[in-house]
Formats: structure tokens, C-alpha cells, sequence
């Protein structure tokens, strides 16, 4: 058998990672700007996430949500209290695609409605409804094709007020910073109108944190710049720093009833523990302020530097929008400088690094694209 050749690799095969370094089979170390897509929260194996690990695979690794799993509360209580939702609720899966699938179907259940507003250039997931909501042709098969979607251009006041007057709306569904779509930061005044046009029409504000949530952008989600309290909030990618855990956190007005959501993995014991690891990590070592410091630093930096079009995002997701004849950019970073990052599209280098980057390595960075950019 042979793998089914859907990802585009390279010849690059990653053996070993410590903190903000990662090792490929020929021994060649390379510094980490873009963490797995955001998975990489807190630094590769770091040493209390490897032995909060450990301890638990010596107790359980694995039973299913037929019983009382203590590790799920105890979650649900320390993200309640950093996040600033201890009156919140906490479902627990997977991945972002199925926070995503859970939330759109939670919200369908609290009032009976089937019409969802997303956005143009948004990314939800891969499952079902989360595809459907992402804004990509290339990804949505016929089996996925719906009419409950409205896309709508993104920051627009005026044709979202116009598609609530127009439908029955269930639920409208954002990035706070859409991440694929290009590291394109939704105003302050938008998310506030979301929030009045969902509380006017009993509508329910999803906020998808899958990527700029867990402190990434120096506020626990990026929505919270708004000032804004969503209905429920999605996240993964970061929660597990490489273990698979996503969640949605459900505000108390949604009530929930048995059976109505469901999980086979969702919250089992090892992902338990590694969520919990990752959320004292960054308590103790105090990481969301790192992420702001050090994000706001690249930001003020990169501004500097010659032949870039446009610097977008907040702490530690910010994007690098080049012209289209300096695409080489990025593969020049990887190959010449050995420093992995992201792309948005071709011409925007997307930096998501973990929370816990140095200001050493951030000028790393900063001096080799320097060079590709004179």
C-alpha cells in the first residue's frame, strides 16, 4: 500500500523537535515559524507537556465517554478561568473541523433554524457543514453542497444587516483573523455588530478560534479585542500542541439534553492531559503577554523592511502580503535559511509560531527575510 497523495510534500522529513527547533533525518536543524499550522502552542516537547503525558499513560490512556472522566472538569474548569467563560460549557472532540460541525449543529438545535452566514475567504474544516461554510471551490464536493450557506464579504456592515432582514438566520460563523483565507483581522466594529444583529434576531454568534484562539494573538480568543462575548466559541489546533482535541465552549443560554451531541475520542484521558498541560504552560510561564510582546515586535519590524505590500494580524498570526513576482520568498526561507513558515496564497508568508518564541529567534527570522526582501 502507498499513501493516497493528496498533500504536496517535500524532501524535508522532521526526527526530532525541542522548543522552537526542529530536526530533519539528515540532521539539518531548522528553526519552527509556523508551528503545523498553529499546533504549537507552547514549544515542542516541551518537558512538563511530555511528562503530563507520560504520568497519564501509566494511569489510563483511553475509555470512553460511557463514563466519569474527572480530567474533562478539571478542563473545563482551568479554560474557564483563563478564557474569562466560567459560566460557559465545554463540549469535547477532535478537531476544529468538528468544533466547527458541532457548533453549527448546536446552534441549528437552539432555534430551529437552518440558514448560516459565513464569510468570503473564511476556513471552517474539512466535515460537512464546515466545508460547506469555507469558501473554497476546490475543497467542496457535490455531497457537500448546500443552499444553508449565505457568503458574505468580510467586514461588511451593510449586506450583513441586509442578509438578517432577508432570511431566517441560525447562527452567523467567523474567524476573528481569518488564517487560510490570507491574515485578514475582522474589525472591532463588525464583531459588534454580529453581536447586536445575532441578539436582535435570536441568532447565535459562532466564534471559530481553531486558529487565532488559545492566546495566539495576545487576547485568550482574538474576538475578545471586540469586547464582544460570542454564543460559542471552536477551538483545537493549539489546545493540544500536537495532540488531536478540539472543543467547543457553549455560553449558558444554550441548554444542553442528552444524546443531542456525541464523541467517541472527544475528551479521553491522554487528550485530556495534554490540553491541561498546555493551559498551565502557558498560565505559569505567563505566554499570552509573550505572544503580544513578541508579535508586536515582528509586526513593528517587518513594517520597516522593504517591498512588502502590506503587514497584517495580531501577537503571534501575522501575515506578510509580498508582490506576486517575490513567491520565492518563502521557499528561499525554508531551503537557504532553513526557518519553516506558512503561506495564505502565494504571495502571503503566514508566521504562527509558538507562544513562546524568544525576541532572539524572532530577529532570527527577521534578518533572513531582510535578505530575501533587499
Amino acid at each position: 500500500m502507498k499513501l493516497f497523495d493528496v498533500y504536496p510534500l517535500n524532501d524535508i522529513c522532521i526526527a526530532k523537535a525541542s522548543g522552537a527547533y526542529v530536526w530533519d533525518d539528515k540532521g539539518e536543524k531548522y528553526l519552527d515559524f509556523y508551528g503545523g499550522h498553529a499546533v504549537i502552542s507552547i514549544g515542542h516537547t516541551h518537558p512538563h507537556y511530555v511528562k503530563r503525558i507520560e504520568d497519564q499513560l501509566h494511569l489510563v490512556g483511553f475509555y470512553s465517554n460511557s463514563v466519569k472522566i474527572p480530567l474533562q472538569t478539571e478542563l473545563a474548569e482551568k479554560l474557564g478561568r483563563l478564557s474569562g467563560k466560567e459560566d460557559y460549557q465545554l463540549f469535547l472532540c477532535n478537531s476544529g473541523a468538528e468544533a466547527n460541525e458541532n457548533a453549527l449543529k448546536l446552534a441549528s438545535f437552539y432555534n430551529g433554524r437552518k440558514k448560516i452566514i459565513a464569510f468570503k475567504k473564511a476556513f471552517h474544516g474539512r466535515t460537512s457543514l464546515a466545508v460547506a461554510a469555507t469558501d473554497n471551490p476546490h475543497i467542496i464536493a457535490p455531497v457537500n453542497q448546500t443552499d444553508h450557506i449565505i457568503f458574505l464579504p468580510f467586514n461588511d456592515d451593510i449586506a450583513l444587516e441586509e442578509a438578517f432582514r432577508q432570511n431566517e438566520i441560525s447562527s452567523v460563523i467567523i474567524e476573528g483573523i481569518q488564517g487560510v483565507g490570507g491574515i485578514h483581522v475582522a474589525t472591532n466594529t463588525f464583531l459588534q455588530k454580529i453581536r447586536w444583529l445575532c441578539d436582535e434576531y435570536n441568532a447565535v454568534f459562532i466564534a471559530d478560534s481553531v486558529q487565532c484562539g488559545y492566546g495566539r494573538t495576545g487576547k485568550f480568543y482574538a474576538h475578545d479585542f471586540a469586547g464582544v462575548h460570542a454564543d460559542i466559541y471552536s477551538m483545537a489546533k493549539g489546545m493540544g500542541n500536537g495532540f488531536p482535541i478540539g472543543a467547543i465552549s457553549i455560553s449558558p443560554k444554550i441548554k444542553p439534553k442528552h444524546f443531542m451531541l456525541g464523541t467517541t475520542f472527544g475528551g479521553n484521558h491522554l487528550a485530556c492531559a495534554a490540553a491541561l498541560a498546555v493551559l498551565e504552560v502557558i498560565e505559569n510561564e505567563e505566554l499570552i503577554n509573550n505572544a503580544k510582546m513578541v508579535g508586536d515586535y515582528l509586526i513593528n519590524e517587518l513594517i520597516k523592511l522593504p517591498n512588502i505590500i502590506e503587514v497584517r494580524g495580531k501577537g503571534l498570526m501575522i501575515g506578510i502580503e509580498l508582490p506576486n513576482d517575490m513567491n520565492n520568498v518563502k521557499k528561499n526561507l525554508l531551503f537557504k535559511h532553513r526557518i519553516f513558515t506558512g503561506e495564505a496564497k502565494p504571495n502571503v508568508i503566514r508566521l504562527l509560531p509558538a507562544l513562546n518564541i524568544t525576541k532572539t529567534e524572532a530577529d532570527i527570522f527577521l534578518q533572513a527575510i531582510k535578505i530575501e526582501l533587499s
